[in-house]
């Protein structure tokens, strides 16, 4: 970010979000699985479409996991208890499409290249001898842009949306609902944050209250 002026946007999302709803569910079924069976592999996603859940992936273990149960605990404790809203944990439909690892994939990713190379022995680094799951790119540094060392646009984003989350648990807003997003673009000038340019922030309601309430109640409470 050393150019002379530049726009730079990021953008956060709440627990009712589709996609952080999928990732809510994801992690409480690895949750629920590792608190029984710390060996286990796990590859697991959702997909989630207004009153209804698919969870779908490969799982090796030996825990008991009654997955219906778990993904309509996640769906309400994020807010969806009345349809009204979208979604009802307790009538949505759930559909559960889980098999076990493809004996091809355990044999590739089960243990480190090195181990099958006799290179490493298990005994020395049981954790080093543990192949990879799978691969990727990713990118990232901490700054000091802020206190919790992330850049001012995600910082501010993350903060906006708990703002929403919290003022709905608390009543505040009572008519909000678990779904919305925030997004904040901030103007940088010499690598520097300048200035905040804009501030978006979209959030499913009830029907009753009105675009013009929404707007001055969200610019007060937020």
């Amino acid at each position: 970010m050393t150019a002379p002026s530049l726009l730079f946007t990021s953008e956060s999302v709440t627990e009712g979000h589709p996609d952080k709803m999928c990732d809510q569910i994801s992690d409480a079924v690895v949750d629920a699985i590792m608190c029984q069976d710390p060996q286990a592999r796990i590859a697991c996603e959702a997909a989630v479409k207004t009153g209804f859940v698919i969870l779908l992936g490969e799982i090796t273990t030996t825990a008991s996991v009654n997955y219906d149960e778990l993904v309509r605990r996640v769906v309400k404790e994020i807010g969806f208890d009345n349809s009204a809203k979208g979604f009802d944990a307790d009538t949505c439909g759930v559909q559960v499409a889980i098999a076990s690892q493809s004996p091809d994939i355990a044999l590739g990713v089960n243990r480190a290249q090195e181990f099958k190379n006799d290179i490493m022995d298990s005994e020395e680094d049981e954790i080093e001898s543990v192949g990879a799951g799978d691969q990727g790119m990713m990118f990232g540094f901490a700054c000091n842009e802020t206190d919790s060392l992330m850049p001012l646009p995600i910082y501010l984003a993350h903060k906006l949306s708990r703002s929403l989350a919290a003022l709905r648990k608390n009543g505040e807003l009572p008519w909000l609902c678990p779904d919305g997003k925030s997004q904040v673009t901030v103007e940088y000038s010499l690598g520097k944050p300048k200035r905040i340019h804009t501030v978006l922030i979209s959030t499913q309601h009830l029907p009753e209250i009105s675009q013009k309430e929404i707007r001055r109640k969200i610019i007060d409470h937020c």
